[in-house]
């Protein structure tokens, strides 16, 4: 990798990683998470906001933000149908398999095992993550997916130098599956994301951590508002 990245946690499974002068958000679900008070919507900039699926907790803020920010919006077909009634015009449909180049560089759209309703109970279409190169480097994003063997088809595409991962357990993975996801993609280093938000998610950031040093992986636990290098 060559400089470092930043990643700026927002709460849950929201995130923003700065590469090469270009700001990537992913899910955006602020408001309505009391965890994440504290954060000012209307202070974020975004250059391209990626959704990997259609649950309420990770799209809450789309369109206010992408409206916002004027960013592009990257997400499946049925996301980008749903959206295209809105007055957004900024919309890059994907498919799972299908790569883009966008202003920061490629992008990889990969599979995902879990479920995805729009607002209103309409069909989102299949969950998604995202394999992300810059410049400064690659990391993947596997929003709320179950572990899964195709993981291992990205380490041996991509060299992952970090990855985002939910941890909570119960609706995604917990610590013990991300760690071994971590195996899968070839990382050591993972960013714990989707836990603690509500109460069937609560976790012991201690337990985790330590099923993560057993599989010789670094765990990131950003505190909400908190920006790191990476």
């Amino acid at each position: 990798m060559g400089e470092q990245m930043k990643l700026t946690y927002f709460g849950h499974a929201c995130f923003q990683v700065e590469t090469g002068g270009f700001r990537l958000l992913f899910d955006p679900f602020i408001r309505p998470n009391a965890l994440a008070a504290q954060v000012d919507l209307a202070a974020i900039k975004a250059d391209v906001i990626f959704v990997s699926h259609g649950h309420e907790d990770h799209m809450a803020d789309l369109v206010e933000l992408a409206a916002q920010t004027g960013a592009v919006v990257v997400s499946n077909w049925e996301i980008y149908e749903w959206l295209s009634g809105s007055a957004l015009k900024n919309l890059h449909p994907m498919n799972q398999g299908g790569s883009s180049e966008l202003c920061f560089g490629k992008v990889k759209m990969v599979n995902a095992v879990h479920s995805s309703t729009l607002p209103g109970g309409l069909a989102g279409g299949n969950p998604v993550g995202f394999v992300v190169s810059t410049a400064e480097g690659t990391f993947y994003y596997s929003g709320d997916s179950a572990l899964t063997m195709d993981m291992k088809l990205i380490g041996e595409e991509f060299e992952i130098g970090f990855a985002v991962l939910p941890i909570g357990d119960r609706f995604t993975m917990g610590a013990k599956d991300a760690a071994k996801a971590a195996g899968f993609v070839g990382t050591r280093t993972v960013v714990g994301v989707h836990y603690n938000t509500f109460p069937p998610i609560e976790i012991s950031k201690e337990a985790a951590l330590a099923e993560f040093d057993k599989a010789g992986v670094r765990l990131m636990l950003a505190g909400i508002g908190e920006t790191v290098e990476i």
